[in-house]
Order: structure tokens, then C-alpha cells, then sequence
């Protein structure tokens, strides 16, 4: 019972010291969880007080002990070494030539720190007990991740040891850094993220000095808010969800070794073999003697790279920026509008995506704007007309405009649309990349501007593309172009074509989830994979819902309950102060 009575100090963000009894850190703890549960905080209130992180010691010094323990466990530790790439931090460097396709990296179940390993840790206890750790996989995984850190007998030490002890994820960003995404889109979501944090963070260090089932965890007297946000996003980092050993779900896990893989463009080659219940990862590319091997985290923004990895990466084929769109219920043709789109399987009011390739716009968003667009004369043909039923098939085929009138006002509407969100920056374009000249700019900041950089040059992309789409389809009004015409035998074409709208409709939950999901703390659920299949894939720290499975909303705590849903993708690495470890 001394223990409980002992005075504790904790360091503040000015470098001062500051006593802080017991009944004192209680009611600090009350008065933090009552802050961050509120819903509507007043502004600057959901920036905390950032503080020092404790070290963990020079990672490089325990890279031998950790592919020794992966040998020792049967995990393949040939064709490859740990590396420091300079920019990209730490990562796998081929030591022979290496083949496309070529398996060159297992790692068996016994290394992976999941939900299932650790509800037979002594954090079980305390599992069985909570329905916040039943229901947030990403949490339980923290502080499974803490409590093994604790444990000098441990299995997986060699394993944490070895991962960053800090990181470039925005828990880390100093205020300052933070405001450079004040006028961004990602802005709402970093400040959810650090919000979500630290209320986890409050109900947790109540629940571990007060509920009988958590009085034997080894954090009970060093339980930090520095120790929780480094467990959240090491885990936020590198989680990935695979089947359980049944097969017959998903759950959350830690692969280690293979997380020290870097991200480029690619794809998927990553999956799970149930038969010899192991991760395994084939090589993207060939690779020669030297070179880093790589693999691709899947179809993640900048955004999410930033707020979930701790990284900006300069080359993302797949980066975006979210539009929110919707047809007001108050319009005289709201009516026939959502009628189209739900026959067309789109939602009359949804959040969509601006692409930075070319087009912009996805075929789902072009329907949508199509639909927007008509007039009460189009809508009724779309509904009653001759072949109305195949003709919303077309809504999202380039081929087939409803009008050259409907094509010119979606795309003035789009350029008009993004224009107007340009202007909500506090600075253009030119002046960002001026910014980032400045040699003494910090790596947060630097990423923090690089993000809202590329969230423009999206916009500006956007307005460019609506302009010239703009001027074509009022030439071919001018010139009297007919119309492409529609027969009911296209319908064959659409259908067996994966590039026309019957097909990419049903990808739309996919893509919404994707851009709507709130960027906090990463849950996932699982990706349409089959599971009875010897071999399911990794998607490399996929971020949906909560742990991969079905729940109701209403039993879970509201005090940790995610204003939205969660994340989408999302797996792996950031950086230990460096541009890109995260990934390590």
C-alpha cells in the first residue's frame, strides 16, 4: 500500500518539474476526461500540452537480437538485413539478388503480438472485463504492447526493442507544426486523432488504478500519457489485420521483422498461408545485391499517410482530397433526384474524392454530378423513359452524356466547386513551396506543409481539368455535335467491362469509406477476402472499423466512441524522427 502513497513527479513542456500526488493526478485525470468527452470543445482546447518522450534506448543496437529470435522462431532471415536508408530511416536491404515474385520473407504466428495473444496475456483479466478493449482491437493492442514492455521475461522484447522511440505521427507535432494544417482537410481529423488519445489515455488510467482485474498490470505505477501515445502509434503504424488461426475471422496484429518494410508504389504482396499459419510477403520487383526491398501499404492518401504512418510520400499515385456533395432535400426536384441515384446505388448525399490522376473524378462521382445536374426533363427520362432502367447503367460512362447542357454545367460546377475550396487556404501554392525552402523548416512542419501543398495542387487540378472539360463540351454544343447515340445493346458492353459504371458502382462503399472515415486511431475491419482460402492477403495495416467485427454502435462506451467511423488502411511503419521510419 506504500506504493499508492508515494509522490510522483511528472515533467511538463516547459522542462519544469511539478509534484502531483495521488489524489491530485486523480482528479487531473477526471478533469481531462471530462474535456475530451465533450462534444463541441471551444477553440485551442483540444491541443494538449505536449511532453518529453522517454527513451528506449538506440534501436540499431537491438537489430541482431531481433532476427536472432525471428530465426529461432522459424521465421526466413536469409536474402536480407536491416539497413538505415538515410531519408527513409531504417528498412530490409536485399543481400543477394532477389526475383520478382520470389517468397523471400516469412514470419510465423508465434511472433505476432495480436488481440488473441493478448487475451491470454495478463492483460486477459482485465479484457474479459472491458467492453472498450472487446470492442477497439488498435487499443487492446497498445496496451498489450505496454504491458510486455514491462515484462523482462517477455517473448517478444527482442521485438520492442527494436521500435522507434518516437515518432512523426501529429501526437508528436508541437503546436506550431499543428497549425500549418489549420486551414487543410486533414486538419479536423489530427485534432480528433489527439483528442481520442488522450480521452483513451484519462479512462484507462482510471480504470487501471481502480478496477480489481487490473491490479496485477505492471503499469500501474508508470502509466504516462508519453508511454500511451507511443503505444498508440506504434500500433497505428504497423497494425494489420489477419485470419485467426481458425480462419474463420480477422483480428489485429504486429508483425515484426516485416514491418520494417518501406512503402512505394505497387501492389499488394503480402498474405497470410493458413495451411503453415504464417505471414508471407513475395518481392514486388526483382532486386539486385543492395538494394531496399520494398512493399505497398495499398491505396492510401497523403493524409493518411501523414496522420496514420507519420510520413509524406512525394510520389502517391492514389493521393486525394474529399468533397462533400449532396442534393439539398429542400430542391423542387429533390425527389426525382435521389430516385436516379438510388437506382444508380448512390447516396443523395455522401463524401466523394478528387483524385490527383487523371480524370479527377471517379465514375461514381461523375453519376453523381450528372444526376445533380438534370433537368426536371432528363430526370424523368432517366426514370420513365425508353430504357430508363439500362440508362442509369451509363451514368457513369464517359461515352454516354445525358446532354451537352448536363456535361457543361457538371464540369462548371466542379471547377467553380474546387475553386471555392481553394480559397480557404491562408496561402497559395507559390508561397507553400517557398515555405519549403527554408532550410531550417522542422520535419513536422515541413510535412505538415508538404500535405497542404498537395491538397491544392489537387484543387488545381480539379479547377484545370473542369475548365478544359468545360470549353469541350460547349464547342460541341456551338458546332451542334450529336449526341453519342444510346442502344439498349451497349448494356452488354457496360456490364462485361470493369472500367464502366455497373461494375464501379458497387466499389462505392468502398471508396466513401475510404475518404469519409474519420483519421484518428485506426480500427480495422476486414476487406472482402476469403478466408477459407489456404491464403488471404495483408492489406499492410488496413484501417477500418472497429477490430474487423460487427457491433453495435450503442454498447460501446460512449466515452471512447469515435465520433465516425475509423480509418481505412493501414499498417505500417513511421519513423523514428526521420522522414519515413515509420515504417520501421
Amino acid at each position: 500500500m506504500g506504493k499508492k502513497s508515494r509522490v510522483k513527479t511528472q515533467k511538463s513542456g516547459t522542462g519544469a518539474t511539478a509534484v502531483v500526488s495521488p489524489k491530485e493526478m486523480m482528479n487531473l485525470i477526471s478533469e481531462l476526461l471530462q474535456k475530451c468527452s465533450s462534444a463541441a470543445p471551444s477553440p485551442g482546447k483540444e491541443w494538449e500540452e505536449y511532453v518529453q518522450i522517454r527513451s528506449l534506448g538506440i534501436r540499431e543496437d537491438f537489430f541482431h537480437e531481433l532476427m536472432a529470435w525471428a530465426a529461432d522462431c522459424g521465421a526466413s532471415c536469409e536474402g536480407f538485413e536491416i539497413s538505415n536508408f538515410a531519408e527513409e530511416g531504417y528498412g530490409l536491404k536485399a543481400s543477394r539478388d532477389i526475383k520478382a515474385e520470389e517468397l523471400f520473407l516469412w514470419i510465423p504466428r508465434k511472433m505476432l503480438m495480436t488481440v488473441e495473444s493478448a487475451k491470454n496475456s495478463i492483460l486477459g483479466p482485465l479484457y474479459s472485463q472491458d467492453r472498450i478493449l472487446q470492442a477497439m482491437g488498435n487499443v487492446t493492442l497498445a496496451l498489450h504492447l505496454l504491458c510486455e514492455r514491462a515484462n523482462p521475461g517477455s517473448p517478444w522484447l527482442p521485438y520492442i526493442k527494436t521500435l522507434p522511440a518516437d515518432y512523426d505521427t501529429p501526437l508528436y507535432f508541437e503546436e506550431e507544426e499543428v497549425c500549418h494544417l489549420l486551414a487543410t482537410q486533414a486538419i479536423q481529423d489530427v485534432l480528433s486523432q489527439y483528442k481520442n488519445t488522450a480521452r483513451q489515455y484519462a479512462y484507462f488510467y482510471k480504470v487501471i488504478h481502480t478496477h480489481p482485474n487490473a491490479s496485477k498490470l505492471p503499469l500501474k505505477d508508470a502509466f504516462t500519457f508519453d508511454d500511451y501515445r507511443w503505444a498508440v502509434s506504434s500500433v497505428m503504424t504497423r497494425q494489420n489485420q489477419i485470419p485467426t488461426e481458425d480462419g474463420s475471422r480477422v483480428t489485429l496484429a504486429l508483425i515484426p521483422l516485416w514491418d520494417m518494410c518501406n512503402h512505394t508504389n505497387g501492389l499488394i504482396t503480402t498474405g497470410y498461408n493458413l495451411e503453415d499459419d504464417r505471414c508471407e510477403c513475395v518481392a514486388l520487383k526483382d532486386y539486385k545485391e543492395g538494394e531496399q526491398i520494398y512493399i505497398f501499404y495499398g491505396t492510401r492518401s497523403n493524409a493518411e499517410f501523414v496522420i496514420h504512418n507519420g510520413f509524406f510520400f512525394e510520389d502517391n499515385a492514389h493521393d486525394r482530397v474529399k468533397i462533400k456533395l449532396g442534393v439539398s432535400k429542400s430542391e423542387r426536384l429533390y425527389a426525382m433526384k435521389a430516385e436516379v441515384l438510388a437506382r444508380a446505388g448512390i447516396p443523395a448525399s455522401s463524401v466523394f474524392a478528387l483524385h490527383c490522376s487523371e480524370p479527377p473524378i471517379s465514375a461514381q462521382l461523375l453519376a453523381f454530378l450528372r444526376v445533380f445536374c438534370m433537368t426536371e426533363e432528363e430526370l424523368r427520362d432517366y426514370l420513365v423513359g425508353d430504357h430508363a432502367i439500362n440508362k442509369i447503367f451509363t451514368l457513369g460512362n464517359t461515352e454516354f452524356p445525358v446532354s451537352w447542357e448536363n456535361e457543361i454545367k457538371l464540369w462548371t460546377f466542379l471547377e467553380t466547386r474546387a475553386a471555392l475550396l481553394l480559397k480557404t487556404y491562408k496561402t497559395n501554392s507559390e508561397e507553400d513551396r517557398c515555405i519549403l525552402e527554408k532550410p531550417d523548416l522542422s520535419l513536422h512542419s515541413r510535412i505538415s506543409i508538404k500535405l497542404r501543398l498537395a491538397e491544392k495542387e489537387i484543387l488545381e487540378h480539379a479547377v484545370s481539368c473542369g475548365r478544359t472539360k468545360r470549353l469541350y463540351f460547349q464547342k460541341q454544343l456551338d458546332d451542334g455535335t450529336p449526341l453519342p447515340l444510346y442502344e439498349e445493346s451497349d448494356i452488354a458492353l457496360l456490364e462485361n467491362s470493369d472500367a464502366k459504371l455497373p461494375i464501379i458502382l458497387h466499389q462505392l462503399q468502398e471508396e466513401d469509406e475510404c475518404v469519409q472515415e474519420e483519421m484518428n486511431q485506426p480500427q480495422i475491419k476486414p476487406d472482402a477476402v476469403c478466408l477459407n482460402s489456404p491464403k488471404s492477403p495483408v492489406l499492410n495495416g488496413q484501417r477500418k472499423d472497429l477490430n474487423g467485427n460487427p457491433e453495435d454502435p450503442q454498447e460501446k462506451d460512449a466515452l471512447l466512441k469515435e465520433p465516425k467511423g475509423e480509418i481505412h488502411d493501414l499498417t505500417t511503419k513511421q519513423t523514428e524522427s526521420e522522414p519515413r521510419d515509420g515504417e520501421k
